[in-house]
This record gives structure tokens, sequence and C-alpha cells, in this order.
């Protein structure tokens, strides 16, 4: 699919920006906080653990027992995903009179199911969740695509956002940024231009980050698209690969573009069909 004069408009002023170092400085990053944290377990479990669950399209994530606590039973036929949790062993090595005498052997793998897995008592809480999700722009053009959208605490971490392939997104801030350059990622990928690679690449994250901004400046979010913050991102990315961000970024220009377009080309589609 090529990409629209639109687009394409909106990208060259960007690059017109970052030529120049006409960026502000990025936004501070809000991070996703759950009223109802307290009572929730996953809410206290490692960020990389949140983020596992998020993946698999939760946030609220417990294991059997404790859905029966909270009145809530795991629907038949569901499958549980795993999270990790530490392994402690008694330490011959210890004092008598320590009060600890475990330590840490290595993990295991814990059972857990996400509340969309339970029935019974409805909970606090998971309508401001709900509402949240609900109130990104083009959620519509992810779940078309058979995307789940779901949150983690990002606190502590080293991502603010995920995307599984085919499978879902995961976002622990606010930033709609976030937001679309998880969702340009997948648009990359239904293209079948997104690289397979292990770890972050380059080329994806360029295409993210860049396609984020763009998509958001198109749809008129003009200080929500974070241009100082993208070019941060980039930069970042093209100073470990020796590269400037303008050379990296007109390189991948049609790239980006052509996720945009594909996202736009989908969101009008799904206001056509409801309009029908």
């Amino acid at each position: 699919m090529s990409s629209s004069p639109k687009v394409e408009a909106v990208a060259a002023q960007i690059l017109t920006a970052f030529e120049a170092g006409t960026v502000p400085s990025a936004c501070a990053q809000i991070f996703i906080r759950h009223k109802n944290s307290a009572d929730c377990p996953s809410a206290k479990w490692s960020w990389r653990n949140q983020l596992t669950a998020a993946l698999a399209g939760h946030y609220d994530a417990r294991g059997f027992r404790q859905w029966q606590q909270v009145g809530r039973n795991v629907k038949k036929g569901e499958h549980a995903f795993y999270i990790l949790g530490p392994f402690m062993v008694k330490d011959r090595d210890a004092e008598p009179q320590e009060e600890s005498a475990l330590r840490l052997v290595g993990f295991t793998a814990i059972p857990v199911f996400g509340y969309i897995q339970t029935e019974g008592e409805p909970l606090p809480g998971h309508e401001e969740e709900e509402a949240f999700i609900d109130s990104l722009p083009l959620v519509g053009v992810a779940r078309a695509w058979n995307l789940t959208v779901a949150t983690f605490n990002a606190e502590g971490g080293t991502r603010l956002g995920s995307y599984r392939s085919g499978k879902s997104i995961a976002l622990g801030v606010e930033n709609l940024s976030t937001w679309t350059h998880e969702l340009v990622h997948a648009a990359d990928d239904r293209r079948g231009t997104l690289t397979r690679s292990p770890g972050q690449d380059l080329g994806n994250e360029v295409v993210a980050e860049f396609g984020g901004a763009i998509l958001l400046e198109a749809l008129g979010y003009s200080v929500e698209s974070d241009r100082g913050g993208a070019y941060r991102y980039i930069q970042s990315y093209a100073k470990e690969a020796k590269r400037d961000v303008l050379s990296v970024c007109t390189q991948l220009l049609d790239r980006a573009c052509g996720a945009v377009s594909l996202i736009l080309t989908a969101a009008e589609q799904l206001q056509q069909d409801e309009a029908a």
C-alpha cells in the first residue's frame, strides 16, 4: 500500500524539524497506575511479570485459588499463562540464629489466569482500565486486527510498551506516543516489513517511533506526538549504529509512511462499516 499525500507531507514537516533542530523537550512519561492496585495481587509483581500478563491481554491476573478467594472461578476450558516466581531453599551455610535461612536458587513457573478468563463476582477497578483503553485513538483498528490491549506498571522496568506479533499490545504509560509506537509496529508487521530478529532492531524502532509521531500529527495531536521524545529515541538507536537521525529517517521514510497509511485506511474502513 502506498502512502497518502497527507501522510507524506506530515512526515516531511517532521524531518524538516529534525534537520533544523527545532524540536521541543521530550514530554514527561506518565506511568499508568490503577486505583485498585492495593486489592490486585498482580500490581505487586515485578514489571517483567506484569508485562507478561499484559502481553497475554490482562492487567489483573491471579492464581486459581486467588480468584476463588474473591468470589470468581476460572471458566471451563481456559488455559493458564505463566509468570516467574522465586525458588527458595534452606541455606545450609546460614547461622542458626539468623532469622532468614533461605536463599534464592532460581525461578519457577507459576500458572495464573486473567480476569476475563474468570466469572463470578464483579471486581472494582476494571472499568477504569477499560475506559482508558477505549479512549485510545484508533484502538478500533487494533481490535479489528485481533490485537488485545492491556496495561502494566512500567516503573522500574526497561520498557514503556511492547508489541507481541499478531497478538497484543501492552502499555505501561499513558502517553499516546507510546501507544502509536506499538500500533505502528503492528502495522509494519501486517505489511510484512517488520524485521524478525532477536532484540530491538534499528529499522523496526525507527519506523515505529517516526511513524507514531507522523500518525499523531496527522490526527491533530501535535503535542502528544512528542517530536522531542521521538528525536531523542531515534537518536539513541542511530548513535549506536553510528548513523545520524536524518539519514536513517529518510531511508525508512516510505516504510514508516506505509505503516501509517495502513492504519488510517483501516480506520476509515471501520467508519464506513459503522455508517453502513
